[in-house]
């Protein structure tokens, strides 16, 4: 079965090698305190996916927010780590970019199509032994093929500066909002204007733009727990809620409840789905 257990050793390169198979899918169901996946890599490209809840993708030089009923693509060999937020279970499906080229050559979010989710719900719960190059799993992994390439593309990849003056500020920043910049200045003692400089150079935007991004992606990662809306704005230091909702709904064009209410309609959707076909 494609259902792994909680905790279980997992290696998709491994299991799709011993099959003789160029896809693999998963289904994992997660325990509460399941931390994160640790830092890993593998020789297949990976889609992940997650009905609820929030996952956070750490790479070494970016940082991806995966809200609920997005889809991130990792290509092959990309060193990174998955932390969750309420995540109760996800879906992976590995590729062999060898046998499906056209995947693209950096990670990337997009937002999941209602058939793309059904689809890609399907193929995480097929058994390892199933045939992929043809018959019905063929013509509905091309199907999620097809919904990828219609998908619209999310900003919800925050690129990292590789400056060694803020190695150490960005190993101790975790889930802290970063300061004004006036204030990194002063703790890593360099001026305003060279910091500014340096995430010009090393994320193609400044340091105000930067750190907006990050309250923005914060922001949909703080959404997901059951906090009231001006807790999660005195977190991201907003003066009020007003404020927050202001600043959400010019970054995606929604107020913050109304952006995660369209996430979890989708969620709806998709279950009746389910039970429709039970």
């Amino acid at each position: 079965m494609a259902w792994l257990a909680p905790h279980k050793a997992f290696d998709a390169d491994r299991e799709a090698a011993a099959h003789g198979v160029p896809a693999l899918g998963v289904a994992v169901r997660l325990e509460p305190d399941w931390p994160d996946s640790g830092r890993h890599t593998h020789q297949l490209g990976q889609l992940l996916y997650s009905a609820q809840g929030c996952m956070r993708i750490v790479l070494a030089d970016r940082l991806v927010m995966l809200p609920p009923t997005r889809i991130a693509w990792i290509p092959p060999q990309t060193p990174h780590r998955t932390q969750m937020t309420r995540v109760t279970d996800y879906r992976s499906l590995y590729l062999d970019i060898l046998r499906y080229p056209g995947l693209p050559q950096q990670v990337q979010v997009w937002t999941a199509t209602e058939l793309l989710q059904a689809v890609l719900e399907r193929l995480a719960q097929l058994p390892f032994a199933t045939d992929w190059q043809d018959g019905p799993t063929s013509r509905l992994l091309q199907v999620a093929f097809d919904e990828l390439q219609r998908a619209n593309s999310e900003s919800m990849v925050l690129p990292l500066p590789s400056d060694r003056r803020l190695a150490s500020w960005l190993q101790a920043l975790g889930t802290q909002v970063p300061p004004p910049l006036h204030v990194l200045a002063e703790q890593i003692g360099a001026s305003s204007r060279t910091i500014t400089r340096i995430f010009q150079r090393d994320t193609g935007m400044g340091y105000l733009q930067w750190r907006q991004q990050w309250r923005l992606m914060r922001a949909i990662e703080l959404l997901t727990e059951p906090s009231s809306l001006q807790w999660v704005a005195h977190a991201l230091d907003f003066s009020t809620d007003a404020a927050f909702a202001g600043f959400f709904r010019q970054m995606t064009g929604l107020p913050p409840r109304s952006y995660m209410a369209r996430r979890q309609l989708g969620v709806e959707q998709l279950s009746q789905g389910d039970e429709g076909a039970n």
